[in-house]
């Protein structure tokens, strides 16, 4: 394949790595606002919107060019399927992120139950997963992503540990159950964006070494 090409894929690779620390940087912000009811934060998210939309324009526009240009094989070919996936799901991620901003703003002002619960540590997990399906993609490093399995499944058990507690909180005091039923959201969001990395993932084991993997 021509020297054009593998370097159109690396600058490719490298816009797509910049759409998702986007989508990431996107999430961090978003779980931060909430946790401080940082509004100017939550509006700040809200403001990388048509950034995120725009960038998936170009970048998949990117992907359909060097496939229709070159006819790509094997690897190659693997890694522009492999990025289109990762657009995707960068967009997905930047999406939850505006909705924990929208949550921002629909919660009043005031002490929350256990401090928003788990939300915090289910946050800093699911950003670390994300920063190691990026780091595996741009490195070739499949042991970044060896524990995903265990990883998800620690995830799964915080959404459903902050759904219970949720509803405990609604049953002590009706007052919380908006507040509950926000927070619960936003765990579905933060566990939704863990099945993002994992699908990542996956995609990256395929594009490496040609074979599938599920992680479940």
């Amino acid at each position: 394949m021509s020297e054009k090409f593998h370097n159109e894929l690396l600058e490719l690779k490298r816009n797509s790595l910049e759409m998702a620390h986007l989508g990431r940087s996107m999430l961090r912000s978003a779980a931060d606002a909430l946790v401080h009811h940082d509004l100017q934060l939550a509006e700040s998210v809200s403001s990388h919107k048509d950034e995120i939309q725009q960038s998936e324009i170009r970048q998949e526009e990117h992907c359909y060019h060097l496939i229709a240009l070159y006819q790509p094989m094997a690897k190659d070919m693997r890694t522009i399927v492999c990025t289109l996936k990762i657009i995707h799901a960068s967009v997905r991620i930047g999406r939850y992120a505006l909705e924990i901003a929208k949550i921002v703003q629909d919660i009043p002002k005031k002490p929350s139950p256990s401090s928003v619960m788990s939300l915090p540590h289910m946050t800093d997990l699911v950003i670390s997963m994300l920063d190691d399906a990026t780091r595996a993609f741009e490195t070739d490093d499949l042991s970044l992503i060896r524990d995903f399995s265990s990883r998800d499944d620690v995830i799964d058990a915080l959404r459903h540990s902050i759904f219970r507690e949720g509803i405990s909180h609604m049953m002590e005091d009706p007052k919380n159950i908006s507040r509950c039923t926000h927070y619960v959201m936003v765990a579905r969001y933060l566990e939704r964006c863990a099945d993002h990395a994992c699908e990542i993932a996956e995609n990256v084991s395929y594009m490496i070494s040609g074979e599938r993997i599920e992680i479940k």
